[in-house]
């Protein structure tokens, strides 16, 4: 496997962590949808959370505004209606965005908590 693609399962590993420690239960993990998927989903306190993971070496590189592109938030909004739908849920939902970055001995995680809101727009 790439270096990049451990240092990127590293950071989902590394936030799972974050998140079973904040008192979230984990779902799921890299639930996919034809080509659309969602790193993490987890629940707390009744929340349905959908959360995309994103793992830099270097703090600079992990800016929300750099990492949530449109396209991005439509693809994560797409998978987790897909989640909803087939899990036959009804619970309020929110996105989150954690970002993982330095070295694998010490991580800096930085959780936004509703990076973003669903756009009337994702179909």
């Amino acid at each position: 496997m790439a270096s990049h693609n451990e240092y990127g399962n590293f950071g989902e590993e590394t936030a799972t962590d974050y998140l079973r420690a904040k008192g979230y239960t984990i779902l799921d993990r890299h639930w996919r949808t034809g080509r659309k998927e969602v790193d993490i989903v987890a629940e707390k306190e009744g929340t349905l959370v959908f959360v995309e993971v994103k793992t830099r070496r270097l703090a600079w590189q992990c800016q929300p505004m750099d990492v949530l592109t449109p396209a991005k938030i439509r693809n994560i909004v797409m998978a987790a209606d897909a989640y909803v739908r087939y899990k036959r849920l009804d619970m309020p939902v929110r996105y989150d965005l954690i970002t993982v970055s330095g070295s694998t001995q010490n991580p800096h995680i930085c959780h936004y908590e509703e990076a973003f809101y669903s756009p009337v727009w994702y179909r």
